[in-house]
C-alpha cells in the first residue's frame, strides 16, 4: 500500500529529481522512496555503530592490556628459565635420591598450579570474579 505525501524540497534537488527521472525507467516516487529507504536504512546502521563502539573500544582496550601482560609473563619466564638453566648445575645422573626429589618437586609443583588454576586464586594479583579462595 502505498501513501501520498505532499513535500517541499529546494529546487537544485528537484531539478536533480527531474533530470534522473527523465531517464530511461525514471520515476520520482520510485526514485524518492528508494533514496529515503536507503538513507534511513544508514540512519539506523550508525545507531548501531554509535552503540557498540563504546564496548568494542573497551574490549580492544582490554585485548591489548591482556596481550601486554602475555608478553611480560612470557618475557619473565623465559628470562628464569634461562638464568636456572645457566646457574644450576645438572645432577650426576647416579644421584637417584636428589632425581627422586627433583621429580617429588616437580609433580607437586604441578598440582599447586592446577589446584590454583581451577579455584580461581593466584599467586600474583586477586582471585577471578566469582572465584573462592
Amino acid at each position: 500500500m502505498k501513501v501520498r505525501q505532499n513535500l517541499y524540497i529546494d529546487r537544485e534537488i528537484a531539478d536533480a529529481l527531474e533530470a534522473i527521472a527523465a531517464g530511461p525507467g525514471g520515476n520520482k516516487s520510485r526514485l524518492v522512496n528508494d533514496a529515503l529507504a536507503a538513507w534511513l536504512a544508514r540512519r539506523g546502521t550508525r545507531e548501531l555503530d554509535d552503540t557498540f563502539k563504546v564496548r568494542l573500544d573497551r574490549m580492544s582496550r582490554d585485548l591489548d592490556h591482556i596481550r601486554r601482560d602475555t608478553d611480560v609473563i612470557i618475557e619473565s619466564l623465559a628470562l628464569f628459565v634461562r638464568y636456572q638453566l645457566l646457574v644450576t648445575a645438572p645432577l650426576p645422573e647416579a644421584d637417584s635420591v636428589a632425581l627422586a626429589v627433583g621429580l617429588d618437586r616437580f609433580e607437586k609443583f604441578v598440582g599447586q598450579v592446577g589446584r590454583q588454576l581451577a579455584t580461581g586464586r593466584r599467586t600474583l594479583g586477586p582471585a577471578k570474579p566469582g572465584k573462592t579462595s
